[in-house]
């Protein structure tokens, strides 16, 4: 096999909890976003427009929809014999199978399928951030100071800095001290989870720490034992668009940055485009009837109502009278005739029946899951049924063929919940 320079290793297999029944049947990095992506995406593409050709994605917690969407890699041009993207699952070693129990466990029980590569740079991303990123440029930077590791950072409000893995580094961008959520930060140079390292180096790191914790992780283990061990670690800062959308807010918040005049992250650069597996669909209509403002329709979408400030997946329908804001509809839903939406999440296949309105009332969190559900935003799960004439409040969650008897009185108050299976589980 053809020696690589570098290869991408892709952690994609977090079930992504905070995204409550979003992620309830798909690991988190196979969540759409934008209309026609999913968040996994996002790294994927930034490889292969780097020049990253070889790829290995570490699934996990429910990969089948992730397996198939990522398929062999042809719409990222990583169909190919040498290299590609290969999908890397926890498999059955000696007598027992093993799951990943840490990022860095992951990497370590990989070691086989990176060696067989004889790689000088090993690249670690998240499957589940949306940003545009050269990571050549990141690799020019590794080279240039001599690194053992190069991290990326996101330099972010000091008052917001004790949210994540702080670097503390000295003004030639070396790093001296790592704090993981620091309650009196000494800097605002947040971890973005993507690195670069020196494969030999991290290789003999992986190696030790595993004798040491079952749960390695890059951040909580291997990158205090190199700082402790004198190595050369340096941040790498990135100056452009970046968001983890591990909450329903930022998630909501991240595909609402798309459709503003001037969007902070260009989805339609022609040396940086974002690829994504999705069959051909007829042309977008949109009757005498409809209106649509500020907002992004995906192919296939037939819109007869109102839409506005939203962000439409492939084959909406919108139905006569219907008023959509504020809101993110995954492909193929159905919202039927005089149904007003705001400030929802609707994954796919779900269908609204006419009449209903979701997203009224006082913003009372979710009783069941108040820290997931707390910003006012409605959830509606994939293939569920909201039959005609009910009224949905804030911070509700619905999912499964709901009829008219779930709701009393027509109404499911802010803050509640219906789940119509045996196994009710949010997230």
């Amino acid at each position: 096999m053809q020696k690589k320079e570098i290869v991408a290793m892709l952690l994609a297999g977090g079930q992504g909890s905070r995204l409550g029944i979003l992620t309830k049947t798909k690991a988190k990095p196979a969540v759409a976003f934008g209309g026609k992506y999913k968040i996994i995406d996002f790294p994927m593409s930034n490889s292969i427009n780097s020049g990253i050709d070889t790829v290995g994605v570490l699934t996990q917690y429910e990969p089948l929809a992730l397996n198939r969407h990522i398929g062999i890699g042809i719409p990222w041009d990583l169909d190919r014999k040498n290299g590609g993207v290969t999908l890397l699952a926890p498999h059955v070693k000696g007598e027992h199978g093993e799951w990943y129990t840490g990022t860095a466990n992951a990497i370590y029980q990989n070691i086989d399928y990176i060696d067989s590569h004889s790689p000088k740079y090993i690249l670690i991303l998240s499957g589940d951030h949306i940003y545009n990123m050269n990571y050549a440029e990141m690799l020019k930077f590794h080279k240039k100071n001599n690194c053992d590791a190069t991290i990326a950072v996101f330099e972010v409000p000091i008052e917001e800095a004790n949210r994540f893995g702080i670097m503390n580094a000295y003004e030639n961008g070396q790093i001296y001290e790592f704090e993981e959520k620091p309650k009196n930060p000494k800097s605002n140079l947040a971890s973005m989870g993507i690195y670069i390292f020196s494969w030999d180096k991290l290789r003999k790191a992986l190696v030790a720490d595993n004798d040491i914790h079952e749960d390695s992780d890059f951040g909580k283990h291997i990158i205090p034992m190199m700082l402790e061990e004198k190595q050369r670690l340096f941040a790498y800062k990135f100056e452009g668009y970046w968001k983890d959308v591990g909450t329903i807010e930022s998630y909501w918040a991240a595909n609402m940055d798309l459709i503003v005049e001037f969007p902070p992250i260009n989805l339609y650069e022609e040396f940086s485009k974002i690829y994504t597996n999705v069959d051909h669909q007829p042309p977008i209509y949109t009757a005498s009837t409809s209106a649509v403002n500020r907002s992004i329709l995906a192919e296939g979408c037939e819109i007869y109502g109102e839409v506005y400030n939203s962000v439409l997946g492939m084959g909406v329908v919108v139905e006569e009278g219907a008023i959509v804001r504020d809101s993110i509809i995954m492909s193929d839903c159905f919202i039927g005739k005089s149904a007003v939406i705001e400030r929802a999440v609707i994954d796919s296949e779900a269908k609204i029946g006419n009449n209903v309105i979701i997203g009224t009332g006082e913003n009372i969190p979710n009783e069941e899951k108040p820290k997931i559900y707390d910003t006012g935003i409605t959830v509606i799960g994939e293939f569920s049924v909201v039959p005609d004439n009910v009224v949905i409040g804030k911070n509700c969650v619905i999912y499964g063929k709901t009829k008219p008897e779930d709701y009393t009185d027509g109404v499911l108050s802010s803050g509640k919940t219906i789940i119509t299976e045996t196994e009710e589980v949010l997230a």
